[in-house]
């Protein structure tokens, strides 16, 4: 994506539009991102940002939710939202020739969310019971407990759900509260794909969003700096071995960002054809899977190894895992392997472009990152430019196994 590719325009109130135009869809896809997350809550606060997504969707000063759900769903759209340690998204798909009632109603429940007490009480259960559904499913509560090992007495540890004492002390006050000392017009994005001109993005982010008034308030985020290696086995009623390695990493304004990407890629990612992938199901059959990830945050990052096995396979498993990031820092790529390995990467990335809602949200949480949306041919270029050395320098200095922590989750018997 080259910058000739989207329209960008600041609003008085600081809140930037975003805007890219496709010529090949009836589909608009819009978004509404705010520079807030569940590392900006405090100890009391925890599940608060999450929460409160859930509740923009109970009320406003002009909607019940039943208004609100069914103001999108009955011309056959989809409205959603997510949060993270960093963002807080609501996001719709819909025809566009209705895309004036998405901006508005995006706009409706993004600022004029009243938090009604008695919803509240409702969406706490729910809240809840998605905690509880969680926690049934190993390979999801293995890595929210795993990030509070890596990051530990800090925001970013925290599970973003919550815990079930902090959930059940909510209050109106408390959503508002959070808002209002952490609400910021100029970290906010309104992004937009759609085969419509940006004027017309523009006309309606005037006519919803314009008035909206300026607010400064800067999240206190607390910078990470203090990692510790750690090892943890916790039983658990899994028939299975459940196993997390890794370590804090590069954060999203590193300038090894994108080979430290491709280098986990080339270990573990969504590819059959990765290397543990390779080695741990098709060589040995000792996992359904495996994979490598790395989520950059603001001053920090995360690299995480996941697999889970037999309980008698799991050393032998460990042991691979091992041999794999060790060939990476001794044993260079051959020309051929790094060619593959680049055209495979690339690959993915413009697969990727095809999915517009995808398009859509990365415009709008690179803007709020990096103050500018990635070119794809520039993006291609770096990846072009990187060499054999590189990766095992990386790997050296990324990857060492005596800085990384590990939990286990084995059966109780």
């Amino acid at each position: 994506m080259s910058e000739k590719e989207y329209v960008l325009i600041e609003l008085p109130n600081g809140i930037r539009v975003i805007h890219k135009q496709v010529s090949d869809t009836k589909i608009a896809h819009v978004g509404i991102m705010l520079d807030i997350g569940s590392r900006d809550e405090t100890v009391e606060e925890q599940g608060l940002a999450h929460f409160l997504e859930h509740m923009a969707f109970k009320g406003t000063k002009k909607r019940n939710s039943f208004h609100i759900i069914n103001r999108l769903e009955s011309l056959g759209g989809e409205l959603n939202a997510y949060t993270t340690k960093e963002k807080i998204c609501f996001h719709t798909t819909l025809l566009d020739i209705h895309v004036d009632k998405a901006v508005e109603l995006l706009a409706d429940i993004t600022f004029n969310a009243t938090f009604p007490e008695k919803q509240i009480e409702k969406e706490r259960t729910v809240i809840l019971e998605e905690m509880s559904m969680y926690q049934d499913t190993p390979e999801d509560a293995i890595q929210d407990e795993f990030d509070e090992q890596l990051f530990p007495n800090h925001a970013l540890g925290r599970n973003i759900l919550g815990t079930e004492q902090t959930v059940n002390s909510f209050t109106r006050k408390n959503f508002q509260a959070f808002l209002d000392r952490n609400l910021n017009t100029e970290k906010i994005i309104l992004s937009s794909v759609g085969n419509y001109p940006a004027k017309k993005i523009l006309r309606l982010a005037e006519k919803y969003i314009k008035a909206i008034p300026h607010k400064n308030h800067t999240p206190q985020r607390s910078w990470f700096n203090d990692y510790t290696p750690s090892g943890k086995e916790i039983k658990k009623p899994v028939s299975q071995t459940h196993f997390a390695i890794g370590l804090p990493s590069l954060s999203v304004k590193d300038e090894n960002r994108i080979p430290f990407s491709f280098l986990v890629n080339l270990l573990g990612g969504p590819s059959l054809s990765s290397r543990l992938n390779l080695s741990l199901r098709e060589k040995h059959g000792l996992v359904y899977g495996a994979d490598a990830s790395y989520t950059p945050y603001l001053e920090t990052g995360q690299f995480v190894i996941y697999f889970a096995t037999d309980p008698k396979n799991l050393k032998k498993s460990w042991q691979i895992v091992l041999k794999e990031i060790e060939n990476l820092k001794t044993r260079p790529l051959g020309n051929l392997q790094l060619h593959k390995a680049k055209n495979q990467i690339k690959g993915q990335m413009a697969l990727s472009e095809e999915y517009k809602n995808a398009i859509m949200l990365m415009m709008a949480k690179s803007q709020l990152d990096l103050n500018k949306v990635p070119n794809l041919n520039t993006v291609f270029e770096k990846i072009d430019e990187i060499t054999s050395s590189k990766i095992q320098e990386l790997a050296r200095t990324c990857l060492p196994i005596e800085k990384m922590s590990s939990l286990t989750y084995s059966s109780e018997q």
